[in-house]
């Protein structure tokens, strides 16, 4: 199986019960500054605070009863562990979260929120990779990957499909991309329905991996270094990335300085809270990365999940 629009249409049936249909939402004010007109697809208001609630409940809600029986497992810094804990609560089903020991506490306070069992581990690809395992070796519990799992992929995707459902005549559809789930379900949606609108995807500059990749034309692995928008430190993955060279037309990168700046000007105009990830395709357009002048364009606003102790404007 490879995703495509069929997958992503019976993924929206399934997970409808479970979550919301975000609203889009406008600002006069950023339509000036940008010269564009700007669509803001807002999974900030999505279950768990992020667009990662569609594809951990498509994936535990496609599983036969009797795997689902054994329980689901993942290792996750935050949105997609609590959206797999509450899509297994919502299916009855036990779960175990591998969390990173510096993961976030407003994170981890959401997945204990949803009867998870949380199994801290070193804060490195590699420790999160063997707990899980050894999780999944004790329990017989199925993996839910964060991005390299078909069903998770087209979960991700409807949020594509509500943008242009609601939406008409985009020019182009901007997310963020970290380990390519979204982006891979992104853009098969928006190419399959409307095949002249561009799909570009943005990164910090600091963990460019995904755009070094798209340049190349094969998966380049890189260091990660620090960025404030954590949710894109993950390298791409493998089949996301395949779907990417089909269907992504550009991917460009931010500084730190634009992302905090954007994520700001987002809270102050539009009085919506907004976390680092999330603010990485405004961040472009403010960075001048992208030409949108006299264009529609459709922005996926990932999610609003935010350490209000510390944010990046009052430390």
């Amino acid at each position: 199986m490879s995703v495509d629009l069929n997958c992503i249409r019976a993924a929206h049936e399934r997970i409808r019960p479970y979550v919301k249909r975000t609203p889009v939402l406008t600002s006069s004010r950023l339509d000036e500054a940008s010269g564009a007109s700007l669509f803001f697809k807002c999974e900030n208001f999505q279950k768990i605070g992020a667009f990662k609630a569609r594809g951990a409940t498509n994936a535990v809600f496609s599983l036969d009863d009797a795997t689902a029986r054994r329980g689901v497992a993942t290792h996750s810094s935050g949105n997609h562990g609590a959206a797999v804990a509450r899509a297994a609560k919502l299916r009855g089903i036990p779960s175990q979260i591998v969390m990173p020991s510096n993961s976030a506490k407003v994170k981890v306070r959401a997945v204990e929120s949803y009867g998870a069992q949380i199994v801290f581990c070193e804060p490195t690809e590699a420790a999160r990779e063997a707990a899980c395992a050894e999780v999944i070796k004790k329990t017989g519990a199925t993996l839910i990957h964060s991005f390299e799992n078909e069903d998770v992929m087209a979960g991700q995707g409807t949020a594509a499909v509500e943008l242009l459902e609601d939406i008409a005549d985009l020019d182009l559809v901007m997310c963020p991309v970290g380990g390519g789930g979204l982006l891979s379900g992104t853009a098969v949606a928006v190419k399959s329905m409307r095949p002249k609108i561009k799909t570009i995807a943005t990164e910090p500059e600091n963990v460019d991996d995904a755009a070094q990749s798209f340049r190349a034309g094969r998966l380049i692995q890189t260091e990660k270094k620090f960025t404030i928008a954590d949710g894109l430190r993950t390298n791409v993955g493998a089949p996301n990335f395949a779907l990417i060279q089909r269907y992504v037309d550009d991917i460009v990168t931010v500084s730190e300085e634009a992302i905090v700046s954007a994520m700001r000007t987002i809270w102050e105009t539009m009085k919506i809270i907004v976390e680092p990830s999330a603010a990485v395709p405004y961040a472009a357009i403010t960075d001048c990365k992208i030409d949108v002048a006299g264009k529609r364009v459709g922005i996926i606003l990932t999610g609003g999940n935010v350490d209000l102790g510390a944010l990046p404007w009052s430390l």
